[in-house]
């Protein structure tokens, strides 16, 4: 991974840890998210105005088929992390979500695409595979007390698995089809306001409480999720995904700091300690 690609997934990864902070401290819904895409939105048109004006892009066939297919996996990802962040802490489903993610994604485009990772980065994926295993507990998870532990697990790896979707999907839609990835993430978070703006008329009530309460956060989350994304497909766009999509979860740190220090929650020191072994994995699964 080149210097500049390596930079630009770092900073990347600081914002998505902060944004996710953000949506964890608003414990919104599905009003929440949409307002999060109306937000959005707002922001990308001038972006992409300018952009189309600058640069007048050529999108190839099936542009809209692409994007379609991300926008639907980033809908379910979005809508389960903030079940998730409502049902469990934050420090145990966001490493649970970033880190089984980059593992699948690394195996996907190992098991598809054909890359061959070394066997440092397999040694890295095991240390993942422990790590987790240890941040939840491990065997006493079985136990009837809990029961809230193993719903945080089912969302922080469900939320895994559409991360690892979206993002061997998104970096075959920049590499290969070389869509922007300004436009491209734009019409993701037009497909997604789409798909949830049916069910949000329906709570209108719920969507004005979360703009009279919430709405400071949901523009961190507007603002921050798209500019951190929009850098992971620029660094996409020119490095194989199996060393990115390892690479930006440093966030996992941040993100565990963040909950275990700032929101006070139980068991810090397992969890801190996990954190720092899937991101020992993530960076063996770059390095390889």
């Amino acid at each position: 991974m080149s210097v500049l690609a390596l930079g630009i997934v770092l900073v990347a990864a600081f914002t998505h840890a902060t944004w996710n902070f953000a949506a964890k401290r608003s414990g919104g819904g599905l009003p929440f998210v949409w307002l999060c895409g109306l937000i959005s939105l707002v922001f990308y048109a001038p972006v992409v105005t300018g952009y189309w004006l600058w640069k007048s892009p050529v999108l190839p066939a099936g542009t809209a088929l692409v994007i379609l297919g991300s926008g639907v996996i980033k809908t379910a990802y979005a809508l389960l992390l903030q079940r998730g962040y409502r049902h469990g802490d934050f420090s145990l489903v966001y490493p649970l979500a970033r880190g089984t993610g980059p593992l699948l994604s690394t195996l996907t485009a190992i098991a598809i695409f054909g890359e061959r990772p070394t066997p440092l980065a397999l040694a890295g994926g095991l240390a993942i595979v422990a790590s987790v295993f240890y941040l939840t507990g491990g065997s006493s998870l079985l136990h009837a007390d809990r029961a809230h532990l193993r719903t945080g697990l089912l969302y922080g790896f469900t939320c895994g698995c559409c991360i690892a979707g979206y993002t061997v999907w998104d970096q075959r839609a920049v590499s290969h089809l070389h869509l922007p990835p300004v436009l491209y993430d734009c019409g993701t978070q037009i497909v997604m306001s789409a798909i949830i703006a049916p069910f949000a008329w329906r709570r209108l009530p719920e969507f004005a409480r979360e703009w009279r309460e919430n709405r400071g956060k949901a523009a961190t989350v507007a603002v921050l999720g798209p500019v951190g994304y929009v850098l992971i497909l620029t660094a996409m766009s020119f490095t194989p995904v199996s060393y990115i999509a390892p690479a930006r979860e440093i966030s996992i740190l941040v993100g565990t700091f963040f909950g275990a220090k700032l929101l006070k929650e139980a068991d810090a020191a397992r969890r801190l300690f996990a954190a720092a072994g899937m991101v020992a994995g993530v960076v063996a699964l770059a390095l390889g």
